[in-house]
């Protein structure tokens, strides 16, 4: 998946925030308008400052990240930059595509240097904000998701291994304006917590349930996955909270599109002494060690 706003900044895309903010700077200068006069100085400098707010924001740059060039109609920065005409504000345009407050084009304010954007027409902000709640079960496997807004009903798609916070963006279903393209519903996705499964990143954990007879001599135990029904194979001798990797039935990310792996955390289940044949509570009485 391309991710042009990276290039801009002649970064690759697994680049740290200090490296980020270093060829910012670095570009800053040898683009400012006040020291280079190239015809082309002044614009590439403008995409400068649009790809550094994405990328410097937290929130801004894991939504990129997800979705990379296709937020600018898979198109490279550059070309979508160029399309929007020399009197748009491109900074605002950003800022109104990513839902953020705040505006774009901070600017490099050092050594003379001058502070925030270039001037130029303002478009209104007609993106809506809105938050939902969606099943754990959602957030890993993705699916649909049915929205309600202002006598409006509509199906969003939810991606894949989506994360607890992340927002994505239902285009055309914001504000409305004449004369103004219709602003996007920006979502932010809240994921409910699961009473089976923990997850870190692309791993999730699992416990589940063994009889101490299998665990003492080993055996098989049919275990339902997010993702499928699979069969452990248990060997004797296991202890409690021991983990089992089942690999690639985590969750998906979507840089590699592989999915994480899946641990299965041991719960030993042991057996009412009521349960049992009184000759062999005696023999376990007599015969099991104390520690």
């Amino acid at each position: 998946m391309a991710k042009s706003l990276y290039e801009t900044l002649e970064v690759n895309d697994n680049a740290t925030t200090a490296e980020i903010k270093k060829s910012y700077r670095k570009l800053a200068r040898k683009y400012h308008p006040d020291v280079n006069k190239d015809k082309d100085a002044e614009e590439k400098f403008k995409e400068l400052n649009a790809a550094y707010e994405v990328l410097s924001d937290t929130d801004k740059k894991s939504q990129y990240d997800q979705y990379g060039d296709s937020m600018f109609g898979g198109q490279n920065f550059h070309d979508f930059a160029q399309g929007q005409g020399g009197g748009v504000d491109l900074d605002e345009v950003l800022r109104n595509m990513f839902g953020g407050g705040g505006g774009f084009g901070g600017g490099f304010n050092q050594g003379g240097f001058g502070q925030g954007g270039f001037g130029g027409y303002e478009q209104p902000d007609l993106d809506v904000q809105a938050q939902i709640t969606i099943s754990f079960d959602t957030a890993i496997l993705g699916g649909k998701q049915h929205i309600s807004l202002n006598n409006n009903s509509f199906d969003i798609k939810i991606p894949e291994g989506i994360k607890d916070g992340q927002k994505i963006r239902a285009k055309g279903k914001g504000k409305t304006m004449p004369g103004h393209p219709v602003g996007d519903l920006i979502i932010k996705i809240n994921v409910s917590e699961s009473i089976e499964y923990e997850r870190e990143e692309f791993t999730l954990t699992k416990t589940f349930d063994i009889p101490l007879k299998t665990a003492l001599f080993g055996g098989k135990i049919e275990i339902k996955t997010i993702h499928k029904d699979i069969t452990l194979k248990v060997p004797s001798n296991t202890k409690q909270s021991q983990k089992f990797r089942v690999k690639e039935l985590g969750v998906l990310n979507k840089k590699t599109s592989i999915k994480g792996d899946l641990y299965l955390r041991a719960n030993i289940v042991l057996p009412k002494i009521e349960d049992l044949d009184e000759s062999l509570v005696t023999l376990m009485e007599e015969k099991l060690p104390v520690n």
